[in-house]
């Protein structure tokens, strides 16, 4: 029976892992979720804890939640706002915005957060992401890259994509998974809410160098988008904000539209 066991856990864990993720995204402001395009001109698109409770009905694999504002105004993340989301869901769930420390991470897990997403705060204190890892594990720590094209590389930009660092984005990268990173959100600047379509060619590039998973953020407008940031960009999940909140897209035809194109998603009803 335990040889049962083991063989079937692998085996689950086997096709979790190859299977691809359909995350919504809720950046919010003062308390609401907004979405704009190259990171401005933001407009309102609902209350967060309703759409969380929705995205999870819908069949979401996982939930984001960004509090895009509490880097530039120097405060933490609304960690009641995250309490009354997580208590509406049953997905796993990433928090990010404005955390700095250890204790930060901590409040927020202990508050509903399955990982917390790590951006201006691990370019500023790179050490942040050894020390989060060796407390919480890798599986915990996201490691958020807002990238923007500059001539021939991509530069990574922090404090709610306002500030250029001069990093090369795929050079930085490579260091948050040796440092002990889990996964990366890596956001495309120049596409971000411009339903233009993921940024292919980064997306690319980054899965050549990194072993953990990417997911895919900026830019979807369309079911192939999506489709294309996995074939083509090779990501391991896609993240969109905009076409789900005004429901230009159901998840539901989006899962269908990539089974049918030989992309395995997990099963809805699972």
């Amino acid at each position: 029976m335990d040889q049962f066991f083991l063989f079937y856990a692998s085996f689950f864990d086997q096709i979790t892992m190859l299977t691809k993720r359909i995350i919504p995204c809720l950046d919010i402001k003062n308390g609401r979720t907004v979405k704009g395009v190259n990171f401005l001109g933001l407009r309102d698109a609902g209350d967060p804890v309703e759409l969380a409770r929705r995205y999870s009905e819908e069949g979401a694999d996982e939930l984001v939640f960004l509090d895009i504002t509490a880097t530039l105004e120097k405060r933490k993340t609304l960690v009641d706002l995250v309490t009354r989301v997580a208590r509406e869901i049953n997905i796993p769930f990433t928090v990010g915005g404005g955390i700095k420390t250890v204790d930060e991470i901590e409040e927020l897990l202990k508050a509903g957060a399955d990982k917390v997403s790590l951006n201006s705060s691990i370019v500023k204190d790179p050490d942040l992401i050894n020390r989060a890892s060796d407390a919480f594990g890798a599986q915990a720590v996201v490691a958020a890259v807002d990238a923007k094209r500059t001539g021939n590389s991509w530069h990574v930009f922090i404090k709610g994509g306002t500030e250029d660092t001069g990093m090369d984005a795929l050079e930085w990268m490579k260091e948050t998974e040796t440092r002990g990173a889990g996964e990366i959100l890596l956001t495309s600047m120049d596409r971000d809410g411009t339903k233009q379509g993921f940024d292919l060619d980064l997306l690319k590039l980054v899965n050549e160098q990194v072993t953990i998973p990417v997911i895919a953020s900026g830019g979807a407008g369309t079911i192939q988008h999506c489709i294309d940031a996995v074939k083509t960009g090779n990501a391991d999940a896609v993240l969109a904000a905009s076409i789900f909140h005004f429901k230009e897209i159901e998840i539901a035809d989006l899962k269908a539209d990539m089974a049918n194109s030989g992309i395995p998603v997990r099963n809805m009803a699972l």
